[in-house]
């Protein structure tokens, strides 16, 4: 493996930032074009072009490859450990907030507008929750959450860019391994502003702050598996959560 060159490891990673954003947003435009067997063509060019734009780039910088960005599963005893430490810690904590809000917003008429529309006229409050059926249906979305969402925007944002930020901004501090500074902060903001194009809600900005997790990490483990699996786990557990308290 070649390793990050740190020459202009900045400009390279705001210049490619800026163009997929441009792409993403036109692609957003085909989220309804549906091809036979295949399904909606938006999601697939989003995620292909967080899969090329690594590869293309990194030749372009000197040979360097998607391994030098972490797409690899070394260490995996490492990579997985921290996965199931966040697992473990996270989940709770977004499970109790999830409910704690609608339960609050859904009986105010005031806060009910900063849920997503018709979402307090389906929720069946906590008393109503219930656990969702594993199918086919839920194992699909999960195979695709981990092959065609979490891993290309691990490999974009937090394999590839924050790999360039952190060469260009050295973390001035590391905690258990990760670096804490303004490639992190930087990556993050960009990984929060990529969901803004799809619907335009500015709740899609809290993406930040798990962005900020996945971050560090992958700064940890140097390798984006722990933070693949999380991200992956994170969308799977929003959809059974909307399942599990919605009539």
């Amino acid at each position: 493996m070649a390793g990050i060159s740190t020459r202009n490891a900045g400009r390279d990673a705001a210049l490619t930032y800026v163009v997929v954003l441009v792409l993403v947003t036109g692609a957003i435009t085909l989220v309804h074009v549906n091809l036979p067997g295949l399904g909606p063509v938006g999601p697939a060019v989003v995620a292909l072009l967080f899969l090329y734009a690594p590869i293309q780039v990194g030749s372009w910088r000197g040979d360097e490859h998607i391994e030098d960005y972490g797409f690899h599963a070394a260490p995996v005893r490492e990579g997985l450990i921290a996965y199931a430490v966040a697992l473990a810690i996270a989940f709770p904590i977004f499970i109790a907030v999830y409910f704690g809000f609608y339960e609050v917003a859904c009986g105010s008429a005031t806060l009910r507008a900063l849920t997503p529309a018709e979402m307090c006229g389906r929720y069946t409050g906590l008393a109503g929750a219930h656990v969702p059926a594993v199918d086919l249906d839920l194992l699909e979305f999960a195979g695709l959450q981990l092959l065609a969402v979490a891993m290309p925007e691990e490999l974009f944002f937090r394999g590839f860019l924050l790999g360039l930020l952190e060469q260009r901004f050295p973390p001035r501090r590391r905690w258990r391994g990760g670096g804490i500074g303004l490639a992190l902060v930087l990556s993050s903001l960009a990984f929060a502003l990529v969901h803004l194009p799809r619907t335009g809600d500015p709740r899609q900005l809290m993406t930040f702050f798990p962005g900020l997790l996945f971050g560090w990490m992958r700064s940890s483990t140097r390798s984006v598996l722990a933070p693949t699996l999380l991200h992956a786990s994170c969308n799977i557990l929003i959809f059974l959560l909307a399942h599990a308290s919605q009539r």
